[in-house]
This record gives C-alpha cells, structure tokens and sequence, in this order.
C-alpha cells in the first residue's frame, strides 16, 4: 500500500479531505445518535409520523436524508437548521484526527492546494479550522448544500465545486475519505481516491469499491507528503 499510495501522491496536483474521519471526529463529544434523536424530535414537532426505523436511527445525516426524502421543504429546512445548529456546538468537542493536522500542513508544504470537501456543513467545518489554526491552509471548503441532502456525497457534484474551484483537472485531485460515499462520489467525478480505514471492517469493503489505495492511519499519507515536501 505505502508504494501505491507514494506514486498517487507524487502525481496529483491537490488533496481534497473529507472532514469527519480524515480531519477530525466531529461528534467525539457529542455523540451522532444523541443529535439524530434530537432531529427525530424536530421531525415529530413538523408533525411527522415517525417510523420506527428512523426514531431508532443513529446517523444525523441519514435522518437529514430521510427528511428530504418526504419531499416537505420545510421539513427539510426545519432538520437542517438544527443539524447545522448541532454540528457547530459539536466542533468544540471534535477530537483532533491523529497526524491529519500534519497531513494538511505537510501537504501545503509540499506546494498542494487542500480544500474540504464534506456532508458536515461549511459553518461547523470553517469553525474547526479556525479553532485549530488550520483556516490559512484549506481552500475552499464545500459543505452541505442547505437543506438538499441529494446533493451530499456519494453526489459527485460537490467534488466537482472543489475541483473547479482549484483549477485543476479531476485526474490530477485526490479525496481522502473514510466511507463508501467518498469513494463513490470520488469515482463518479473521475479524482483518485485514497480510503482511510479507520476502522478494520471497512479495509475489504474499500478494496471493493475501487478505492486506487487504503491506508489505515492519516499518518501513512503524511509520512509520504513529508518526503515530497522534502
């Protein structure tokens, strides 16, 4: 893996992150089924009838996608406001990623642009880089489209933004995710994509899905971003 994942990053022009995972755990301190439980509550004083599947539901953006589903906009609205509301109380509890602070530094250093490029909202996410003097390295940020979960990863179009907005070609760019949306997404926008495998489980379902390298520590890709730095 270390010499597949030296040869993508010696040939690609930008690293795009995804935020959750790579770049930190946003609810570390405020745990994600505490926040779709809060939601499933929004959803029941809009008046909708909850199935039980969605009360039991531990992901935010899944029940966000849910509500979108339903097709009622201000439904839609009414969740994404209090998931955006959420997501900015839950960045001053984010625990750090270990090594992807380094990685975008060492990234930088290495003369690559890094955007952002996450279903967490642009707020929650600027509000992070800021706190962990981060901001000066990462441009641009694509968060969330308001209130339009369609539009969120495995959607390839955010991607896309990131890559325009970078000037470069998609070839030339490269995600760092940690799920199957980001590998997706990733393929469907023709960028390389480098699987972080936080978790053993997800090394196989990575390796499936056509991820071009996995690494199971942000650590490995600072490791090399280091080097060509040097």
């Amino acid at each position: 893996m270390s010499a597949d994942l030296g040869h993508l990053l010696g040939e690609v022009g930008a690293v795009l992150l995804d935020f959750d995972g790579p770049v930190c755990s946003i609810f570390a301190g405020y745990p994600a089924p505490q926040v779709a439980a809060e939601l499933v509550d929004v959803l029941r004083r809009q008046g909708v009838d909850v199935p039980p599947d969605l009360a039991s539901e531990p992901d935010p953006l899944e029940v966000l996608r849910r509500a979108g589903v339903a097709g009622n906009h201000a439904v839609t609205r009414a969740v994404e406001d209090a998931l955006c509301a959420a997501e900015r109380r839950a960045v001053e509890t984010a625990a750090p990623t270990p090594y992807g602070r380094e990685v975008i530094v060492a990234a930088r250093q290495a003369r690559l642009p890094v955007a952002v490029v996450s279903n967490n909202s642009a707020g929650a996410v600027s509000a992070y880089l800021v706190a962990h003097r981060l901001a000066g390295y990462v441009s641009p940020i694509l968060g969330r489209a308001y209130a339009d979960p369609d539009r969120m990863k495995p959607n390839p179009e955010p991607i896309l933004q990131a890559v325009r907005a970078l000037g470069e070609m998609p070839s030339r760019c490269v995600l760092i995710g940690d799920s199957l949306s980001d590998i997706e997404g990733a393929k469907a926008a023709g960028v390389r994509i480098i699987g972080f495998a936080n978790r053993a489980s997800k090394v196989l379902a990575f390796e499936a899905a056509g991820a071009d390298a996995i690494v199971t520590s942000m650590g490995q890709v600072a490791h090399v971003l280091i080097l060509e730095a040097g």
